[in-house]
């Protein structure tokens, strides 16, 4: 079993194509198995490789886990050369990733009193590793305390990286792996900032610490920031061990190809070795084409709302009341008392654009003294807004949403009384300010509010779909929780994450699909130790096939953007339910040879495919076999193009494994996308005993709609297998494109 670790994330430097003049950083992947004997290791090989360049780079990693290679800083002719090694596989510029609770585990339903369930049932997730990779940990945090853990699971392998400000001692049972990566990162930008960043595992930002411990972290009381959002602070599997069965990564960056995509080639080989890989979706939305990580082996986790929020409303001097929220700890704002209100892209002085944006600079302190101001959201941080009217003596402060960020608000821990709000909400703030003579306002800050509803919300900046790579895959797969999360939060970073804030807490909120995706990567731990003979495919199977689509009020989910219904776009199967995904009752599973197959029918070059599996691919036989939606994904979707045909049809072949009692029958049930026939064959499942797997064909006919050219058509419907207990659903998405 291969096990990883806790990656520092300054191995990823800036890159783009091989026809670059600059050199830039390269991984250059390597057929393992054809090393000369002459050479005692693979590194000696890699730096003989090497010697035959016009310059003479170094080696700044080696690779021997998920694939075998190296990375170098290489000129577009180094890397040219290279390529066209009879070794080499593939030469592959790195990208720069973006990192994209005391509620979330009784929002989910997991409740460490409970007698029976998902925690009880996995221990708590005791015996499984959680890789998470990202900015670092703050080790002495007590989400990290390893009191009466037991002993490191002897198949734990990795290590633990000490330093200067990273003793051996800071690894425990709790935390049995840290490493940190920093030559990529040296090779293209210089020596690391030692006075900003640590040389270490350590975090010198928040958001790796803050990942780490909504997937694992311990039972903490009290926990709160700021005397919000009090409570029992607690992961989703809080014995499970961090450092992986389960690999948690909340970064992401644009789409390519898989076989450039690194993270995509490193996740394949973290499944083939029966590893987990979780990865956020990303923050781009609410607009379509947005999901990132969507590789099939990966699990696409979006992000949503839960049943809590933090109020700070707006209250004009006309009377009326603009809903908005914060986390600000105070000192408040003085009680009773109206401020004078401005816009700040009203202000003279400025350009008008940078001055709306409360941009650095672009603020004239006479002007603000005294006041609140409104800023409208966008370019730089909602916290960095706060600081420079901070810093020109305003008084507080109004984040008003743009058009494209529509309604949906994160509550910030800001340096100033201030609060955010939505597009509406700015509208009538500035329509406000532009009518009366002598605006004014206060804010009024409510604390911590539970039971909301609805909830959950897909949040507005959960990244949508469809698929910009693989169109006939569902992304994101599922959603989970990611608005105005508390988990633990390191030393020497204030909570607003501005350089002046000069608080301390143990404890912040944030929000992000990086939120959302340690809740899945925890959650898989414990369906791992509770089902160990489950694969990958079938533990993200279990999570989209008993994934609801409702919320509290048990309405269709809402989108946080519009206030209208959600789509299967937005959240893909729907809203993780961990208690159901224990008993899914049928999983779909896949195999290594299966995404090679989707790979084949996916137009995937042989070269390509060996770079992304480290397999050779019978294409011929995978395309007589089926076709690329034929993968045994837990979803459906298929794209018609429309070129003049009446009448367009596929079909699906899909397997699912009985995972639930023997002798068991299940029948299906169709609703079928608007306008499409759908028929599934046979109508009937009958197993015999657990493990069994039977199969089925669905059929989808549809005809041929009016649409302008290159305007699609989304439908969207469900296919559900039950056996009177277990509903085992599965969406389907038909469109229909129009060429241009």
């Amino acid at each position: 079993m291969a096990l990883f670790f806790f990656l520092f994330l300054l191995t990823l430097s800036s890159a783009s194509s091989l026809n670059d003049l600059n050199s830039l950083t390269y991984i250059v992947h390597v057929d393992h198995e054809a090393k000369p004997s002459i050479f005692p290791t693979h590194r000696h090989w890699y730096t003989s490789s090497l010697a035959s360049l016009t310059s003479t780079p170094s080696i700044i990693h080696t690779y021997d886990t998920v694939f075998h290679g190296f990375s170098a800083r290489l000129t577009a002719q180094d890397a040219t050369h290279l390529l066209n090694h009879p070794h080499v596989i593939s030469v592959i510029p790195e990208q720069v990733r973006h990192v994209h609770t005391t509620r979330s585990p009784e929002f989910l339903g997991l409740r460490s009193t409970d007698k029976a369930g998902l925690l009880e049932e996995s221990d708590f997730g005791s015996d499984l590793v959680i890789g998470v990779i990202d900015t670092g940990i703050w080790p002495e945090r007590p989400s990290f305390d390893d009191r009466g853990l037991g002993p490191v699971p002897a198949k734990w392998k990795g290590q633990c990286a000490p330093s200067q400000d990273f003793p051996a001692t800071a690894c425990n049972r709790k935390l049995v792996g840290a490493r940190f990566f920093c030559g990529g990162y040296e090779a293209t930008n210089g020596k690391l900032n030692e006075t900003t960043e640590f040389r270490s595992p350590r975090d010198s930002d928040g958001h790796g610490t803050h990942t780490a411990s909504i997937s694992a972290g311990r039972y903490v009381f009290p926990a709160s920031i700021l005397g919000y959002a009090r409570g029992v602070a607690s992961g989703m599997a809080p014995k499970a061990r961090i450092a992986a069965d389960v690999i948690s990564l909340s970064v992401g960056g644009v789409v390519v190809p898989y076989h450039l995509d690194a993270i995509a080639i490193g996740a394949f080989g973290a499944i083939d070795r029966g590893v987990f890989v979780s990865a956020s979706a990303g923050n781009g939305g609410p607009g379509a084409l947005t999901v990132t990580n969507v590789a099939p082996w990966m699990t696409t986790v979006g992000a949503g709302t839960i049943d809590r929020d933090f109020p700070a409303n707006v209250k004009l001097g006309n009377g009326k009341t603009v809903p908005g929220v914060s986390v600000y700890g105070g000192p408040d704002l003085e009680p009773g008392r109206m401020y004078p209100l401005v816009y700040g892209g009203s202000l003279l002085g400025g350009d008008g654009y940078s001055s709306s944006l409360c941009i650095e600079g672009s603020l004239d302190a006479s002007l603000v003294k005294g006041k609140i101001v409104l800023c409208d959201r966008g370019i730089n941080s909602r916290a960095t807004k706060g600081e420079i009217v901070r810093r020109n003596e305003g008084s507080g402060m109004i984040i008003a949403n743009g058009v494209f960020d529509g309604e949906g608000l994160v509550a910030d821990c800001h340096v100033l009384p201030a609060t955010s709000v939505g597009a509406s909400g700015g509208d009538e703030i500035r329509r406000y300010i532009s009518e009366s003579k002598q605006p004014t306002a206060t804010i009024a800050f409510k604390g911590t509010r539970l039971g909301i509803r609805p909830a959950p919300v897909v949040a507005s900046f959960s990244a949508r779909g469809p698929n910009p790579e693989s169109p006939e895959i569902l992304k994101p797969d599922v959603i989970a929780p990611g608005l105005n999360i508390l988990a633990a939060w390191p030393d020497r970073i204030g909570p607003s994450g501005v350089p002046s804030d000069n608080r301390r807490t143990e404890f912040n909120i944030l929000s992000g699909t990086s939120m959302a995706c340690p809740h899945v990567s925890g959650l898989a731990a414990l369906l791992k130790a509770a089902h160990p003979d489950w694969s990958p495919a079938a533990i993200r199977s279990a999570l989209m096939t008993t994934a609801y689509t409702v919320d509290n009020r048990d309405e269709p989910m809402l989108d946080e953007s519009t206030g209208n219904t959600s789509s299967v776009m937005d959240y893909g199967s729907g809203h993780v339910h961990p208690t159901k995904a224990m008993d899914p009752g049928l999983v779909y599973d896949i195999t290594s040879y299966d995404y090679i197959n989707f790979l084949c029918n996916s137009n995937y070059t042989g070269a390509n495919i060996v770079t992304i599996t480290r397999r050779k691919a019978d294409c011929y036989g995978a395309r007589r076999a089926g076709h690329v939606g034929n993968l045994n994904y837990p979803s459906f979707s298929v794209v018609f193009q429309q070129y003049g045909e009446s009448k367009m049809s596929t079909h699906f072949i899909r397997t699912v494994t009985n995972v639930g009692d023997f002798d068991s029958v299940y029948e299906v049930k169709i609703r079928p996308p608007r306008g499409t026939n759908v028929t599934v064959a046979p109508e009937k499942l009958s197993f015999r005993r657990v493990g069994q797997k039977l199969s089925f064909v669905v059929r989808v006919k549809t005809t041929e709609v009016t649409l302008s050219p290159g305007a699609t058509s989304v439908e969207s419907g469900y296919i559900v297998w039950s056996d009177g207990k277990r509903n085992v659903t599965s969406p389907l998405v038909v469109t229909l494109q129009q060429p241009l």
